[in-house]
């Protein structure tokens, strides 16, 4: 689901709150009173404007008579919800638990494919790397700095790499490597991991050069487990796409780009290149 897809599910969501208030002979203003919410928020939900919680939702349809409509309303927003999830709550308690989530999956996945654009992918972070990466999530999201539990959870989750019944392909587009948000000896240990997974059994890593002729352009990664989910991460929030068309249409993006990627020895250099640029260290 992308963000249109979802503001059309909370606009379907919303008119079906609309219908119940006008059945019910209500007004905005006269639902606003019965709620004790200001007229504003009564507005912004039924225009699709705002997303209910469940509380709203169980309100709204007590207010309108209507108390067994609340299991329906409930059950539309999960639906949302569950393919579209901010990271305003995925992340209230820190980055842990999503760490964990991501472990689970990876566990039920034989078959693991990651497209990054613009940063290294989780799953070959240096501990290092990857606790520059929580502390940069915490303070822009503002959320608990809970970076040693998550970094212990995404090493965790790396030993999967060893696993000989399970199988990693990642492709990155070479900006993720010079991509700079952490000190240099962080961003040059992690290009020196980078290097040594190359040709690792488990493991086959694809660097798209910049200069390689693009049958589309990528504009953002994503994650393939198996031929079941795609994750897709934006700012506010993450993407959890199950539908057999959305697999489709992000496994030939898939295709697309990694027809452009290098691989073994060339990919080592590419990264070598980078690597050098940094100086010692």
């Amino acid at each position: 689901m992308s963000s249109t897809d979802f503001q059309s599910g909370r606009e379907a969501l919303a008119a079906r709150l609309r219908e119940l208030r006008a059945e019910a002979g209500l007004n905005g203003k006269e639902l606003a009173q019965r709620l004790g919410w200001p007229p504003s928020k009564v507005s912004r939900i039924q225009t699709g404007k705002q997303t209910p919680s469940v509380g709203d939702l169980r309100a709204w349809a007590h207010a309108v008579g209507r108390p067994e409509a609340a299991a329906e309303l409930t059950a539309r927003l999960a639906g949302l919800e569950t393919t579209y999830r901010s990271w305003r709550r995925q992340l209230v308690a820190g980055h842990r638990a999503r760490q964990e989530q991501g472990l689970a999956e990876t566990t039920a996945t034989r078959l693991t494919r990651a497209v990054e654009v613009v940063r290294v992918p989780g799953l070959l972070q240096t501990p290092e790397y990857a606790r520059n990466v929580f502390e940069q999530n915490a303070e822009f999201r503002q959320t608990p700095r809970d970076v040693e539990a998550a970094v212990r959870a995404r090493v965790r989750r790396q030993e999967a790499l060893h696993d000989p019944d399970k199988r990693f392909h990642f492709l990155l587009h070479e900006p993720a490597l010079h991509t700079r948000t952490c000190p240099v000896p962080v961003q040059a240990g992690q290009l020196d991991r980078l290097m040594g997974a190359i040709g690792r059994g488990t493991v086959r890593l694809g660097i798209v050069p910049l200069g390689a002729r693009l049958r589309r352009a990528p504009s953002h990664g994503f994650w393939i487990y198996d031929r079941r989910l795609v994750v897709v991460e934006t700012i506010s929030t993450e993407m959890w796409l199950e539908d057999e068309a959305s697999v489709r249409l992000y496994e030939r993006s898939w295709e697309w780009l990694e027809q452009a990627a290098v691989y073994g020895e060339q990919a080592r250099r590419l990264i070598g290149r980078v690597r050098a640029s940094l100086g010692a260290v």
